[in-house]
């Protein structure tokens, strides 16, 4: 089976590459001095300190192989000014039904965070998105029903 592809823009893909080496660096120097106190504690099957600084490390090293996997299997996408929605697009949208105004930016799974209004060109609302152009409606599709999107305007 083929590995997994990870769409993303070449900004993404520092902000990954930035996050690798803090978690490599800072993260396991962390890591390693709260296991040293911990252990200072003595007796390790009863102490909370260890058990937590244990299990803290397993999350970062989680994180820094899901980071290390993803890399190696980035697609950096070209970004070239264009007149319709592509990876790497801000889009100015507003939702038909109440006249709700947001802005989305169209970035890989790996970058989203729809919190910053980044979402991922695999969401519903991210593929109805691409390839539509200013003053184009689209459809998404989403379990609440279809909401239509209006193009206001591209970055």
């Amino acid at each position: 089976m083929a590995a997994k592809v990870f769409k993303m823009t070449a900004a993404g893909k520092a902000e990954l590459e930035k996050e690798l080496e803090a978690l490599k660096t800072e993260g396991r120097i962390d890591i390693a001095e709260k296991l040293k106190v911990a252990r200072s504690y003595g007796d390790l099957s009863e102490n909370s300190e260890y058990d937590e600084a244990k299990s803290e490390q397993a999350k970062i090293e989680a994180r820094i192989t899901e980071l290390e996997y993803q890399l190696d299997h980035s697609e950096i996408i070209d970004t070239a000014e264009s007149d319709s929605v592509s990876m790497g697009s801000k889009v100015i949208v507003k939702r038909i039904k109440d006249n709700f105004e947001a802005t989305f930016e169209i970035v890989g799974f790996a970058q989203s965070n729809p919190g910053e209004g980044k979402i991922s060109d695999e969401s519903p609302v991210g593929k109805a998105l691409i390839g539509a152009k200013v003053g184009d409606i689209v459809v998404v599709e989403a379990p609440i029903g279809n909401l239509e999107y209006e193009i206001l305007g591209l970055e």
